[in-house]
C-alpha cells in the first residue's frame, strides 16, 4: 500500500515544474550546437519559463504564484465549463461550506465586475422556501451606502462607535496569515468599516494600516493574559487605549463549535504568534470553553462593567452562539438586576465557519442565525431592554438580500467571514488547519503567503464590501425605503408550501415591549424559558425542568 507524501517534508515541491523548465531550457541551450533539433525543446521550455516567472512576479493571483505553471490548469478547467456570471444564476444547493453561485457572487464583486445577467431568474420560485422582499410601486431615491451606519454605545459609554452594517467578522492572526490580517485590515481602512481581531488578540499586522477594529476576547484572554492564563487587566487597559480599538468584544462562544473552545496546532504557533497572544512558540494554543473571569450572570456584567471601564468608555458587548434559551435569559435577568446593560451583542449562527471543526459540532450543535437572532431580540424586547442594546448578527452572510433579511428579523448590523475570505482570494481547498493553504490566506508558511499581495487584495475586500452596500441601496429603494434600518419582517416574504406564500411577520413571532415582565406573557416557549433563567446561575433548575 503506497503512502501519501506529506508536502510538509517537501516545501517547496510546487515549484519543482518550473525548476525542472529551467533546467530543461539549460541543457537544449548547451546541447544545442550539437543537436540541432533541440531548438524546438528550447523554445518550448524557453516560453514556459518566462511563464512561470511572470506566475511567480504576478500580484493578481495567488495560486499562480504559489504554483507557476501548473496552476493555470485551474484556469484551462475553469475554461472549459460556465463562466463565472452563468454560476450567479444557477441557485444550486450544494451541502458545501459556500455554493458554487455565493463564491461567483464574491468574487465578481470583488473584482467589481458586474453581476447583470440575461434570461430572467433560474432560481425555483416555486419552491418552498424561496424567499423574496417586496417591492414598491413607488420606488425610493437610492440612498449613498456611505450613509449605512449606525451608532453602537450606551448610556454608560463615553466613546461611541459609528459602525457600517457590513462588518468583518471574527477571524485570527495565526488561523489566518500576515498578509491576510494585512489585507483585511487595510480594506476595512479604505471602505470605511470594522475588523474584528478574533480572539487571536492585536498583532502588528492589525496595527500596520490603521483600520478599526473590534478586539475580540476570548476565554484564552490572549494579548492580556498573565503566564497562568488568567485575566490581567493592566495589559488590557494598555491595549484597549489604542486608538485603532473601537469596541471590545467579550467572545463566550463562536457558531462553528459552540461549546467546545478552541485550538491553534503548534505547528501554526511561531514565535510571532506566541508573543502577540502570550504563549508558548510551538505548542497547541487552547482556548477553553468556559470562562475562568466570572462564573455567573451577574459576574459577566459585572466583567463587562470593568472592562467598559478599563477601555475608557468604549462599547463593550460580548458575542455568543445561542444554545439553552433559559442560559441567554439568566445573562439579560442579570442586566435588569445589575443595571448593568452591554452595548451591543452579536449573535453568531451555528452555520458559521472555521478552520477545523468536529463534525457533529458542524452539523448538530448550536442555534443557526436567524433562528438565535430572533430569540435574542425578542428576549430583549420583551424585557424592555432591546432600545438600550445594539445587536449584530453573523452566519454566511453573503449578499445584499442575507443583510436584508437578518435585518428584518431584528440586527442592525452584520458580519461576514468567509464573504471576506473569497474577496481575499481564498479557493476553499478545505486545508485550512494543515498550514498548507494554496492561496496563502490560512498559512504561517513565508513562502506561502508571499502568494497574497496585500495591495491588490485590499482593494478587492473594500470592493466586496462597496459593491455589496451599492446593491443593497438598489434593493432597498425598489422597496421604497430609504435606509437598512426600516427593513421590517413585513417587507420580506417566504413561500412556506408551493400555494402559500407569507410575510415574515406572519411566520415569526415577535414579543411586546416588556411582554416577558409584565405579566403579559402569552407565548409558551418564551415565558417557559423565563422562568427558567436565574440571574446568579447558567444552571438549570431541576426542579422546574419539566
Amino acid at each position: 500500500m503506497g503512502v501519501r507524501r506529506d508536502e510538509t517534508q517537501w516545501p517547496v515541491a510546487r515549484f519543482i515544474p518550473f525548476a525542472l523548465t529551467l533546467l530543461v531550457l539549460i541543457a537544449a541551450a548547451f546541447y544545442w550546437p550539437l543537436q540541432p533539433w533541440l531548438t524546438v525543446i528550447a523554445v518550448v521550455a524557453a516560453l514556459l519559463a518566462l511563464l512561470g516567472a511572470y506566475d511567480l512576479l504576478q500580484p493578481w493571483h495567488s495560486i499562480l504564484r504559489n504554483y507557476p505553471i501548473t496552476g493555470h490548469f485551474r484556469w484551462l478547467f475553469e475554461s472549459i465549463r460556465p463562466q463565472v456570471r452563468q454560476y450567479l444564476i444557477e441557485g444550486d444547493n450544494e451541502r458545501t461550506p459556500f455554493s458554487r453561485s455565493q463564491r461567483s457572487l464574491v468574487y465578481a464583486r470583488a473584482k467589481s465586475e458586474g453581476s447583470e445577467r440575461a434570461f430572467g431568474t433560474l432560481l425555483d420560485v416555486y419552491g418552498d422556501g424561496y424567499e423574496f422582499i417586496a417591492h414598491s410601486t413607488r420606488p425610493a431615491p437610492r440612498a449613498a451606502p456611505e450613509t449605512f451606519r449606525i451608532t453602537i454605545g450606551g448610556d454608560d459609554c463615553s466613546q461611541r462607535y459609528s459602525a457600517s452594517i457590513f462588518n468583518i467578522s471574527a477571524m485570527s492572526f495565526g488561523s489566518l496569515s500576515a498578509n491576510a490580517i494585512r489585507a483585511l485590515n487595510k480594506g476595512a481602512r479604505i471602505g470605511g468599516f470594522a475588523h474584528d481581531t478574533g480572539e487571536g488578540s492585536i498583532s502588528r499586522y492589525h496595527q500596520e494600516h490603521r483600520g478599526d477594529l473590534i478586539w475580540e476576547i476570548g476565554s484564552g484572554y490572549f494579548g492580556c493574559r498573565t503566564a497562568d492564563g488568567q485575566f490581567d487587566p493592566e495589559r488590557f487597559a494598555k491595549k484597549a487605549a489604542m486608538g485603532q480599538v473601537r469596541m471590545v468584544e467579550l467572545k463566550l462562544s463562536q457558531g462553528a463549535k459552540p461549546g467546545h473552545g478552541g485550538i491553534l496546532p503548534g505547528a501554526k504557533v511561531t514565535a510571532e504568534i506566541a508573543l502577540t497572544r502570550g504563549v508558548p512558540a510551538g505548542e497547541d494554543c487552547l482556548s477553553p470553553a468556559r470562562h475562568r473571569a466570572f462564573a455567573t450572570p451577574i459576574e459577566m456584567m459585572q466583567f463587562i462593567a470593568d472592562l467598559r471601564r478599563l477601555s475608557g468608555g468604549k462599547p463593550v458587548g460580548f458575542k455568543l452562539c445561542i444554545g439553552h434559551p433559559w442560559e441567554f435569559m439568566a445573562i439579560v435577568k442579570a442586566m435588569r438586576e445589575t443595571g448593568i446593560v452591554p452595548d451591543f451583542i452579536v449573535v453568531d449562527g451555528a452555520e458559521g465557519g472555521t478552520g477545523a471543526s468536529p463534525l457533529e459540532f458542524l452539523n448538530h450543535i448550536g442555534v443557526p442565525a436567524r433562528e438565535g437572532l430572533l430569540f435574542a431580540h425578542n428576549t430583549l424586547v420583551g424585557a424592555g431592554l432591546r432600545d438600550r442594546i445594539r445587536i449584530g448578527a453573523a452566519g454566511k452572510v453573503v449578499s445584499a438580500f442575507d443583510i436584508a433579511s437578518l435585518i428584518a428579523l431584528g440586527a442592525d448590523w452584520t458580519n461576514a467571514g468567509r464573504g471576506y475570505m473569497f474577496a481575499l482570494g481564498c479557493v476553499q481547498s478545505l486545508i485550512c488547519n494543515t498550514n498548507r493553504c494554496p492561496t496563502g490566506v490560512a498559512t504561517q508558511d513565508a513562502l506561502r503567503q508571499r502568494a497574497l499581495v496585500v495591495e491588490d487584495k485590499a482593494q478587492r475586500v473594500a470592493n466586496f464590501h462597496r459593491n455589496t452596500m451599492l446593491a443593497l441601496s438598489d434593493m432597498i429603494a425598489a422597496a421604497g425605503l430609504d435606509h437598512p434600518s426600516e427593513i421590517k419582517p413585513h417587507h420580506l416574504v417566504r413561500r412556506v408550501e408551493g400555494a402559500e406564500i407569507r410575510l415574515f411577520s406572519q411566520l415569526h413571532v415577535f414579543l411586546e415591549p416588556g411582554e416577558l415582565i409584565e405579566g403579559r406573557r402569552k407565548r409558551s416557549f418564551y415565558s417557559h424559558a423565563w422562568d427558567l433563567a436565574r440571574p446568579d446561575s447558567f444552571d438549570l433548575p431541576t426542579a422546574q425542568a419539566n
